[in-house]
């Protein structure tokens, strides 16, 4: 019995300390915060490798698996639920004799994130679906003058 007791009141006293935090995280009144809106009137986001959500970030990963390809010195001048435009590098490695001893090229580039739509793990978060980058000069060998790649959702 005495055990019975015991594990009541520790019930109990658990019950009441979840009540008070819940009270006292929703003490500050209502929530008059905008949700996000599909409308399009909401900034979309960039998803990473991480599935965090981005906006105009500085630095993006390309592949993700070894870290490869990847967009550095990021400067947008554009963030908008119609597209994002930014102009960096993409450093490629070229993998050669194999990627472990390949060596990276940096090539100027510029990056358009278009195509926004609801996010599947935050559907009330619309994420850009499609990525562009266009080369200005050089580019990685194989790759065309402009590459286009559909995004993770």
């Amino acid at each position: 019995m005495r055990a019975s007791v015991a594990g009541t009141t520790v019930t109990l006293a658990a019950g009441a300390l979840l009540t008070a935090a819940m009270t006292t995280a929703s003490a500050g009144g209502p929530d008059t915060s905008t949700p996000p809106r599909h409308s399009g009137s909401a900034r979309p986001v960039l998803v990473d490798c991480l599935w965090q959500r981005t906006v105009r970030p500085i630095d993006f990963i390309l592949a993700c698996g070894d870290g490869n390809s990847r967009l550095t010195g990021l400067r947008w001048s554009e963030w908008s639920p119609g597209g994002a435009t930014a102009v960096g590098v993409n450093v490629v490695n070229d993998c050669e004799p194999y990627c472990a001893a390949g060596t990276f090229h940096a090539y100027p580039v510029t990056v358009r994130l278009d195509g926004p739509e609801p996010w599947k793990e935050h559907p009330d978060v619309e994420h850009y679906t499609r990525m562009s980058l266009t080369y200005s000069g050089d580019r990685p060998e194989g790759y065309q003058r402009v590459m286009t790649y559909p995004l993770w959702d």
